[in-house]
């Protein structure tokens, strides 16, 4: 049976070695110091280097962070630590002070000094501050000392690192952690580009990728961020996170990274399932492709891995870890716990131990029921259980090709129904799926009496509820080929609790616009019908009513007043009209749900609120536009055709160029514009702090 084999030279880049491991940062119930123990083991023996500690709710991490470990918690992180050391793996104490520090107050600094001094009492070498989800809005004290939330977090953390003499790894999480936040764009971010420009360079950051949970991360993407942090990144991998919904788990293989990345990253840690037992895969993985480059020769690649890396597969990467697993599997967890003597195996002479000798074992009699016997957990199970829980942007083949089929059998039931030329085909295919619903209960039968119970129970929730799922499916399909009656979990007003899934929250999800347009099997296609029409007057009041209602939900906690008014607001508003053939409404089932209107000249409109803008601006982007659209609005495509059409007739009234100004806050609109691509950044003079304008030349 092949291993990772942990011998193999690590990858390095630039100084020091490549960071890669595990990082525990997820919100939820924090790993158990056995299994971070048992962690540190499995680091080891596949060839991972570091551990972060992060979890979210260990209070004195994050919430209490002020506070200095007792006695008792004192020893069980040096117990950590050590344990990490002896297996060779670099313990790194992380620390989230941003939900309330003062980062202007000298005792908040000394209390973060004092408490990450306690941790390295405890042998801890390595550590990192954390500023991720929190809130950007500094207090009044840190805007009189510092010019930004990027220059207080740069100042705190270069004197904690100093501080603790400069470790050798020291890591830093910035509150723009992946590309979506940043605003208007990675290399335009003020905060980004002050956290590269000041932080010292000793310092390494952690990086999510393009958004917090990133389908693929590119080598240009990282060249990029690279280029404005003025260093290599670590990339926080939340590919198998799944604490933001209580329904997933995933158990597919590290992929959707070329290995190309590897030199041009300082590391890779991932953040993977809460439960600690189904990350065999999630970490094993994530080894064999950090091994991939320095295993010397290019291996070949099966068709359909769609990265064609030429150093690494993700499914023979997710076959040597199942392959691993399942000996995990089978292997009792605990002294004393079950050791299944019915359990068949493939070749044993060994007969059970007896623990009772005063009584024979019990032989059916004839005619009686012969004793249960459990089959052993296959590999073929475990394909089929990763394949199920794949990864987030992802199905697995046998999940993709189940929907695909109850998609076709539904669609052609009438083939069940009458005799026609597809009818043998309904019926193959009938029990084609038949088969793979009864791989799936055959799975749940063996996966409930595999001998290592630890992994069974982390796992028993998601496949009770996808073997409950493939049931309902299974009776439903029967019942269109008519060999059975109605099921009565299908069409009974009075189920059965198991009869409906979700619960409370499956509810608010089916009763929100666009329910399943993110699903990753879509059809039929969700999508609302809109419709765009030209810009009337007696639709002022509706759009008046958008615009107070977007407006008023971005005030947050502040008052009206204290917002600057924009150029177009008053185009919103009603105040000033649209400019001929420039303006347009969109409707839906609903009714008036957006508009976007524009000023071919917007010097009026700038003059209503006083806005002193220099002559060369207006010479370049004459045209002001105002684009609105209400949150129930997910698809962002009429939006894109809306603006198209505004811009044609801009543009056709001999304008050289149009521009929309945008509060900072509004991170929806400054997304949109952003990704549109014709629209940049455009700096103008005199311009209130939280107001940013974006515009593109005709």
């Amino acid at each position: 049976m092949s291993k990772l084999d942990s011998t193999k030279r690590q990858p390095v880049t630039g100084t020091g070695r490549f960071i890669s491991g595990v990082v525990e940062g997820f919100y939820g119930r924090p790993w158990t110091m056995e299994q971070r123990t048992e962690l540190f083991k499995r680091e080891q023996k596949w060839g991972l280097n570091t551990y972060l500690y992060a979890p979210k709710d260990d209070y004195k991490h994050r919430m209490y962070w002020r506070d200095l470990y007792a006695a008792e918690e004192a020893e069980q992180l040096t117990s950590l630590i050590s344990a990490a050391k002896q297996h060779d793996v670099e313990f790194v104490y992380a620390i989230s002070p941003g939900l309330d520090i003062t980062f202007s107050n000298p005792k908040e600094v000394a209390a973060l000094k004092r408490k990450l001094d306690q941790v390295k009492e405890f042998g801890c070498r390595s550590f990192s501050l954390l500023f991720d989800d929190i809130e950007t809005e500094m207090c009044p004290a840190d805007k009189q000392a510092f010019s930004s939330f990027a220059h207080a977090q740069v100042a705190i953390t270069n004197e904690v690192y100093m501080h603790l003499g400069e470790p050798e790894v020291f890591l830093f999480c910035p509150t723009d952690y992946c590309a979506v936040f940043c605003t208007p764009s990675v290399t335009q971010s003020s905060y980004l580009n002050t956290v590269g420009e000041k932080l010292l360079p000793g310092i390494d950051v952690l990086w999510t990728g393009p958004k917090v949970v990133s389908h693929k991360i590119s080598v240009e993407s990282i060249e990029e961020v690279s280029s404005v942090l003025k260093r290599a990144p670590v990339i926080w991998d939340n590919i198998h996170a799944n604490d933001y919904d209580p329904q997933r788990l995933f158990l597919g293989p590290y992929k959707d990274r070329p290995t190309d990345l590897i030199p041009k990253l300082k590391g890779v840690l991932t953040n993977p399932n809460c439960e600690f037992y189904p990350n065999f895969v999630a970490v094993h993985t994530l080894a064999t492709w950090c091994k991939a480059p320095a295993e010397g020769t290019p291996r070949d690649v099966e068709m359909g891995d769609e990265e064609q890396d030429p150093c690494y597969s993700p499914q023979k990467a997710l076959n040597l870890a199942l392959t691993d697993w399942l000996e995990e599997f089978m292997s009792t967890d605990q002294p004393g716990g079950p050791c299944h003597p019915r359990l068949k195996k493939e070749s044993s002479e060994e007969e059970p131990m007896q623990t009772d000798m005063g009584e024979s074992p019990y032989i059916p009699g004839p005619g009686e029921n012969p004793l249960y016997t459990a089959e052993p957990l296959t590999l073929a199970d475990l394909k089929l259980l990763s394949d199920l829980f794949y990864l987030p942007y992802e199905h697995g083949t046998t999940a993709r090709t189940m929907l695909q089929e109850l998609d076709w059998l539904k669609n052609q039931s009438q083939a069940a129904a009458a005799e026609t030329d597809k009818t043998a085909e309904w019926c193959s295919r009938a029990q084609q799926f038949d088969n793979m619903c009864e791989a799936v209960v055959q799975m749940f039968n063996r996966l409930s009496n595999a001998p290592n119970r630890s992994i069974l129970y982390d796992l028993y929730n998601y496949i009770c509820d996808i073997k409950s799922g493939v049931g309902l499916a299974r009776a439903y399909v029967k019942t269109l080929g008519g060999h059975s009656q109605p099921s009565a979990q299908l069409l009974n007003d009075d189920p059965e609790p198991w009869g409906f899934r979700g619960g409370l929250s499956g509810e608010f999800q089916r009763m929100l616009p666009g329910h399943g347009n993110r699903d990753l099997f879509r059809h039929p296609p969700m999508t609302a019908v809109y419709c765009i029409r030209p810009y009337c007057p007696e639709d002022k009041p509706e759009v008046e009513r958008i615009f107070r209602e977007m407006q008023k939900a971005g005030e947050g906690n502040s008052a009206l007043m204290a917002q600057s008014p924009l150029i177009s607001d008053s185009l919103s508003a009603g105040e000033i009209s649209p400019s001929p053939l420039c303006g347009l409404i969109l409707e839906d089932d609903l009714g008036l749900c957006g508009y976007a209107l524009a000023l071919t000249d917007a010097k009026p409109a700038a003059a209503k609120i006083q806005r002193a803008v220099s002559g060369s601006v207006f010479e370049e982007f004459p045209s002001v536009i105002a684009l609105e659209m209400l949150p129930r609005v997910t698809d962002p495509s009429p939006a894109k055709r809306m603006i198209g059409q505004l811009l044609s007739s801009i543009r056709s009234s001999g304008s050289r160029g149009a521009f929309c100004e945008l509060r900072q806050s509004n991170r929806r609109m400054l997304n949109f514009y952003s990704k549109l691509g014709s629209f940049k950044l455009v700096q103008m003079d005199g311009l209130p702090q939280d107001i940013l304008v974006m515009a593109t030349s005709l």
